[in-house]
């Protein structure tokens, strides 16, 4: 939760943006092992999790997004669609209150390596997700969403209800 002071003296409590990415290529999901930042551990370091982070100052979605997916796993995307907002102030496993935007896209090549959020990469075929409890913050409920949509796609981008 970002604190902001306003020029009266009045307090309010912001929300982040994240943008998260299901990278796919042939049935197969890319995901992320949480590694560390400065040295030091992330949040829910050492779970999987989808490829993403916050939107920076100046970013756009759509560039967030692709800084986020060139920067975690070094690769290239293409078809980027906005595939699930999530908006629950109350989200379990998160400490901040995120606005979430959720991409799918397909990689094209990989061009650089992760970098150090990311302890290793592993390609995860769409039927065979690791275990929940191994799965950082609700990226399991955007996987498992991902999976449905996949076996029957309906109208994009899917709203939290």
């Amino acid at each position: 939760m970002i604190t902001c002071y306003f020029e009266n003296g009045d307090k309010v409590h912001l929300r982040h943006v994240t943008v998260n990415a299901i990278v796919v290529k042939d049935d197969k999901i890319l995901l992320g092992l949480r590694g560390s930042f400065h040295g030091k551990p992330i949040m829910e370091s050492g779970k999987w999790a989808m490829i993403g982070g916050f939107l920076e100052h100046g970013e756009n979605l759509t560039q967030a997004i692709l800084r986020e997916i060139k920067e975690e796993s070094g690769w290239e995307v293409d078809d980027l669609q906005l595939f699930h907002i999530k908006d629950n102030p109350h989200r379990k496993g998160e400490d901040r209150a995120n606005v979430e935007f959720v991409f799918v896209a397909r990689a094209v090549r990989q061009i650089g390596a992760p970098d150090e959020e990311v302890k290793k990469l592993q390609w995860f075929p769409v039927n065979k997700l690791p275990l929940e409890k191994d799965v950082a913050f609700d990226h399991y409920d955007d996987l498992r969403l991902y999976q449905q949509y996949s076996k029957k796609p309906t109208a994009l981008p899917i709203f939290e209800v």
